[in-house]
């Protein structure tokens, strides 16, 4: 199986992924992956939106799995197979801010406990990391933001890569606050 990023919006799927896809007979993904590797899907494949993530370790040996964004940045890359790389949100959201990626710190809030994440971003911006929070549409940025010291800089990059991209700015004293559900946060000093 083929693991495949997709990239975190439109446009942004590598000429190495739009090949590998478009070798593919039997396609698997979201319908946001689905969607943003249309044009890569050739006329007669199979494509099928994923029903049970626990089931697509069971997959056949020809299936292409398409993952949002990049496989490695909590995406699909913890299945068996071959993993082809996307382009990140971290490596937008990073581009757009102008910080170095060998400045961040991953923290995931998605689907997980906020509270933890929140410990692990004070602990990262404490060290002088700037964390890069995948975050779900439940996180409360204002939790995160009282978690930190007053003048820490956060920023809200929302629908990153699609045409109603929106970063907002401000620091942990005056939060921005996210507008939809596809959103993640970066903290720190940057």
């Amino acid at each position: 199986m083929k693991i495949v990023g997709v990239g975190c919006g439109p446009g942004m799927l590598t000429a190495e992924a739009a090949g590998v896809i478009a070798g593919a007979s039997l396609v698997y993904g979201s319908v946001r992956a689905i969607a943003l590797a249309r044009d890569a899907i050739l006329p007669g494949s199979e494509v099928h939106e994923i029903a049970d993530y626990r089931s697509l370790r069971s997959l056949p040996a020809h299936a292409v799995v398409l993952s949002t964004g990049d496989p490695m940045l909590a995406g699909l890359g913890y299945l068996p197979g071959e993993v082809v790389p996307g382009i990140s949100s971290l490596q937008v959201a990073f581009a757009r801010l102008k910080v170095p990626l060998a400045r961040a710190a991953v923290v995931s809030a998605h689907g997980k406990d906020h509270a933890r994440a929140i410990a692990e971003a004070r602990e990262e911006v404490a060290r002088g990391r700037v964390v890069f929070l995948i975050a779900d549409p439940a996180f409360d940025v204002g939790a995160l933001a009282a978690a930190l010291p007053p003048e820490t800089r956060l920023a809200v990059c929302e629908d990153l890569g699609y045409p109603e991209e929106r970063i907002a700015a401000g620091t942990a004293a005056e939060p921005p606050a996210p507008r939809g559900e596809l959103y993640v946060v970066v903290a720190g000093e940057f």
